[in-house]
């Protein structure tokens, strides 16, 4: 009898129910035009290949691009809280502002709407990273200064992972822009990649 329960029970244990594997934590972009593959298929996107890159290094996440061409901090931020909720991203990457300051929008506008959404992707336990930009010089010193310190100081106030300058290597290279010299081009993603995975990639986990 013995000899019988001990095998039912090597049994049912060889066929006992495997615990599914844990869902990859999630990616979240939330982006403008330079984010949403503007003027290409999605696929060329700086997006879409850092997501291949991160197949390629070994990490397991699941990216979400939530980028919307023209969108400004103010679209993003009424965005955010349903992704947040129904996502639970772990990193969440902020590349907005330069809707704003193309249609010179106060800076003091953005960076309220920025710092609430840093708040609440923190308060979600998300790590966040600011895509820092820059605008052209013709909006004038004292717009620029306020506009462009707005990155580094929120992600030294919050801790945040910082691009200086998301466009950095691209903006000013013709051959890396589509006919507009606003947008980059196929070959200027990734580049535009370079500039983020050199700041994420040791904040990753595998």
């Amino acid at each position: 009898m013995k000899v019988i329960l001990s095998l039912l029970l090597s049994v049912f244990g060889l066929i006992a129910p495997i615990a599914p594997a844990a869902e990859p934590p999630v990616l979240l972009v939330l982006g403008d035009s330079l984010s949403a593959g503007y003027g290409m298929d999605r696929e060329q996107s700086w997006v879409n290949l850092l997501d291949l890159r991160l197949k390629e290094s070994g990490f397991s996440y699941a990216i979400l691009n939530s980028s919307i061409s023209g969108d400004t901090s103010q679209g993003g931020l009424s965005r955010l809280p349903r992704l947040l909720d129904k996502y639970q991203p772990e990193i969440v990457i902020i590349e907005l502002g330069a809707n704003d300051g193309l249609r010179g929008i106060d800076p003091d506008i953005t960076r309220d709407n920025m710092t609430r959404m840093i708040q609440q992707s923190q308060a979600a336990g998300a790590r966040v990273l600011l895509a820092g930009i820059k605008l052209p010089p013709n909006y004038g010193s004292a717009y620029l200064e306020q506009f462009e310190t707005m990155y580094p100081d929120l992600a030294s106030k919050y801790g945040t992972l910082l691009v200086p300058f998301f466009m950095d290597g691209v903006a000013f290279s013709p051959d890396l822009l589509q006919a507009d010299n606003i947008h980059p081009n196929e070959k200027g993603q990734p580049v535009l990649l370079d500039n983020v995975w050199k700041v994420l990639e040791p904040a990753l986990s595998r």
